[in-house]
């Protein structure tokens, strides 16, 4: 089994499929009436500097629970007999065509992977590199794996390698002993976020767990692709695999009966908190939101599979972050022809979400949809109020894209309350993180006329 960044459909905004809605009664200002476009020259891009990642609310035992599973069973569900990592030092290079935004990010997730999870970790040169990072064009990426937007594979140097080997022992994970040599395949061609987004969770599969877990709220071993820059939670869990008490090649109850003491440990806090004890997610939920969210299928397909979704999450009797995300796939679906019906699905989502640290980033996404909708109806300040308190909680966690649309949204506010010069100041400075976030300066543009659809002044005055 290899692992793979899928082509989950991105939870930005699906703003295009919301709109229109009957004109409000809301005054057009001035400014609503000028075209929204970008200044001539972009503003250089932003990236962030300094990581602030939450410390994990979960359980000791929750986390020995989910070490467990994420180390001993791959994404189809195929257990493992053996535990698996680097012994010793590890290196990483990196080869292809990378991007110029590659270099930077990737010393910044090597310095947190030696400081937060204290393993050794570095950068070299050589090849004899134990992980080789190769940098390749999208195009590549798909004519290897159609699905993929990123994936790593043991025992190989280069794509010409997997490919010459794909069907052999040689590549599966099902069959790895140990863990010496692994290769994993970015693309140079898309966004820096996408790039990094891929860097951070292949890298961390490729030293650490092979499983993702749908139960997980605060983590990148999580296919919804919510979280795509390592957590709090996520360094625990590889702290945890690199502790001394554990080696390659125990076995399950091996590694079950030293984690109690590891987790104590490392983590302190978790002994006194609560443990949430989710049930495990059963194969049918995980199949219908792949289907929903993921390539290959058509309108129909994806409504009747998030349908499927919110049934299994509903008869589960879930409570949790799982049932939340059925409602936002479903929401997401509708848009093009149910606006009303999606908007009653992302308030459902929300109240799902509940009020968690861990599913704070959750709320921002659905924060940003429900905003769309207050915009478009004239509700201006609705809009900011339902946008303000996520603006920290994508920079936190390091969503560019994220932290783009919700200062564009709060821009498309702000001058639809009046505020007119705030609102093009908020919009300014969005367009640095846009271009982190969604890349070329057409991108940019696109969201940026995007949003502004969303104006009712702008769609009277016809200024798109």
């Amino acid at each position: 089994m290899r692992r793979t960044r899928q082509l989950l459909l991105p939870l930005y905004l699906f703003l295009g499929a919301c709109m229109p809605v009957a004109p409000s009664d809301t005054a057009a200002t001035r400014a609503a009436s000028d075209a929204i476009e970008a200044p001539s020259g972009m503003p250089p891009m932003k990236s962030f500097s300094v990581p602030r990642p939450a410390q994990p609310v979960a359980s000791n035992s929750d986390m020995a629970r989910d070490f467990l599973d994420l180390a001993f069973t791959l994404e189809s569900g195929r257990s493992l007999s053996t535990f698996t990592r680097f012994d010793g030092p590890i290196s990483v290079r990196v080869t292809g065509a990378p991007p110029a935004s590659l270099g930077p990010d990737l010393n910044r997730l090597l310095h947190r992977l030696r400081t937060e999870a204290g393993i050794p970790i570095k950068l070299t040169n050589t090849a004899s590199a134990n992980i080789t990072v190769q940098a390749v064009t999208r195009s590549e990426i798909r004519s290897a794996l159609p699905t993929a937007a990123c994936f790593v594979v043991p025992n190989v140097t280069s794509l010409k390698e997997y490919k010459a080997n794909r069907r052999t022992r040689k590549v599966s994970w099902s069959q790895l002993k140990k863990r010496d040599k692994l290769a994993i395949f970015l693309p140079n061609d898309a966004s820096p976020q996408e790039v990094r987004d891929c860097l951070h969770e292949e890298l961390a599969q490729a030293i650490g767990p092979l499983n993702d877990l749908y139960r997980l709220p605060d983590s990148v071993f999580n296919d919804d692709n919510v979280h795509t820059v390592l957590t709090g939670y996520d360094m625990t869990i590889l702290r945890a695999y690199y502790d001394p008490a554990l080696r390659t090649g125990m076995t399950r109850n091996q590694v079950a009966d030293r984690l109690p003491e590891i987790f104590a440990r490392i983590n302190p806090r978790g002994a006194s908190a609560s443990p949430k004890r989710l049930s495990k997610t059963p194969r049918i939920w995980i199949d219908a939101v792949q289907t929903a969210l993921g390539p290959g299928a058509n309108p129909a397909q994806r409504r009747a599979s998030a349908t499927e979704a919110l049934k299994v999450a509903t008869a589960m009797g879930w409570n949790d972050h799982r049932r939340a995300f059925s409602h936002y796939a479903m929401g997401r679906l509708l848009q093009a022809t149910d606006p009303q019906g999606a908007q009653d699905h992302f308030v459902l989502a929300q109240r799902y979400f509940g009020q968690s640290p861990d599913t704070a980033l959750h709320r921002a996404y659905v924060a940003s949809q429900l905003a769309a909708y207050a915009i478009s109806a004239g509700r201006a300040n609705d809009a900011l109020y339902l946008l303000t308190p996520h603006l920290d909680t994508a920079a936190r966690h390091e969503n560019a894209a994220l932290l783009a649309t919700l200062m564009m949204l709060s821009a498309e506010a702000l001058e639809l309350a009046g505020r007119v010069t705030e609102g093009r100041k908020v919009r300014l400075d969005s367009l640095g993180w846009a271009r982190y976030g969604f890349g070329s300066e057409w991108a940019v543009r696109a969201k940026l006329r995007e949003i502004g659809s969303l104006n009712p002044a702008r769609r009277r005055s016809g200024a798109l």
